[in-house]
């Protein structure tokens, strides 16, 4: 078993020193020769960890979580916490990291592909809808790096490399950081590259939702563990109303987005259902109209 410098997880050689010669490093097998060959170790790497959750009882874990949520509710809502923010005046949409790295399968950073395909996208397809229909500000954020070689001595992933496998999202391969297709940007709307977790930190992100004069983000995207979540925390710190599209928002494990949007709900956001969401874009501007 090898640490793999391309898929950055390990990967299982059978034989391989038997197969290869014993002076073959790990990078010099021919399953890692090439762009191809490393995009096939990603996908088998996406396989594999697809398999181990086959194990995993979803429903059951809902149930439990649900559980514990129930009970937790008495101690938040005796305590002051889970009180709601509520929409305001002035909305944007923004999109965290639905680039195809995360969207679509066979990269270490591939999100869930059942709810992608059947609740994230199709909800952000709804949303995208609504605000092109009435104007509101879209913001796709995305997220790439120029410097991936991880021993350099200056490299634009600081230090987040350590932890996870950013380098594999080179500012090159425009394939992998650009927006899903399936919702891609139209004339109008921004894409925003970001370098870390929160799509506010050390970007322009604040000063063009305040230009605009935007009061509410709905934030949608992945993941709820790490890039929605400090986005949503960062936003509030701002001074934005932050509100989390619930169908609209995933993540690559088990539990993970059922557990986050529940903290989120009670310390960070509102957490919305996105046809109130829709609802609500569509309102709006009517509501604006009447109160002048």
């Amino acid at each position: 078993m090898y640490n793999c410098k391309y898929c950055n997880n390990i990967c299982e050689m059978t034989n391989s020193s038997a197969a290869f010669g014993p002076s073959l490093s790990h990078g010099d097998l021919p399953h890692h020769r090439g762009e191809f060959a490393k995009t096939t170790c990603n996908q088998a790497t996406t396989a594999r960890r697809s398999t181990l959750m086959e194990g995993i009882d979803t429903k059951e874990l809902d149930r439990m979580l649900k559980q514990a949520f129930e009970a937790s509710n008495k101690i938040y809502q005796e305590r002051g916490f889970q009180r709601r923010i509520g929409f305001g005046k002035k909305p944007a949409l923004i999109s965290v990291d639905l680039a195809n790295a995360w969207t679509r399968p066979g990269n270490p950073f591939t999100c869930d592909q059942d709810a992608m395909d059947n609740e994230i996208i199709p909800g952000m397809q709804q949303l995208l809808e609504a605000c092109r229909a009435n104007g509101h500000p879209v913001i796709h954020i995305t997220t790439a790096y120029e410097i991936t070689d991880r021993d350099a001595p200056f490299t634009d992933t600081g230090l987040w490399h350590c932890k996870i496998p950013v380098d594999v999202v080179n500012l090159k391969d425009k394939e992998l950081w650009a927006i899903d297709s399936r919702i891609a940007p139209v004339a109008g709307e921004h894409t925003l590259m970001k370098k870390r977790a929160s799509a506010f930190h050390g970007t322009g992100l604040g000063g063009l939702l305040r230009a605009a004069g935007v009061d509410t983000i709905l934030v949608t995207g992945v993941t709820a563990t790490a890039c929605v979540r400090t986005t949503i925390c960062d936003g509030l710190a701002d001074g934005f109303r932050t509100i989390a599209v619930r169908e609209c928002i995933g993540d690559r494990v088990p539990g993970a987005v059922a557990w986050n949007l529940y903290d989120i709900d009670a310390k960070f956001a509102d957490v919305e259902s996105v046809d109130d969401c829709v609802a609500y874009l569509h309102a709006v501007n009517r509501q604006n109209a009447v109160a002048d």
